[in-house]
């Protein structure tokens, strides 16, 4: 299954979107599931819980599917009213 991830901030953790998923519950499981799992992020294989992901990123999660990483627009407009006040 495909879906898009928005990002709330520049970038979030792999170790933060499994959480964000709910893959996992709390982001202490996160090594753990890393070490029992195998994830790709842009077609390779990845296991640090601290790595950055980017909006055009895309994170594959066998069983669980693929997330596109995308900017939040909404934040982003946001960022532009509060420089213009």
């Amino acid at each position: 299954m495909k879906n898009t991830f928005k990002l709330k901030t520049e970038y979030i953790t792999l170790g933060q979107f499994l959480k964000e998923i709910t893959v996992i519950s709390s982001g202490g499981m996160a090594k753990w599931y890393l070490r029992e799992n195998v994830i790709f992020v842009d077609g390779e294989i990845e296991n640090r819980r601290g790595r950055k992901l980017y909006p055009g990123m895309m994170i594959e999660i066998p069983e669980e599917g693929t997330f596109f990483m995308e900017k939040n627009e909404e934040l982003i407009t946001e960022e532009i009213s509060d420089e213009s006040n």
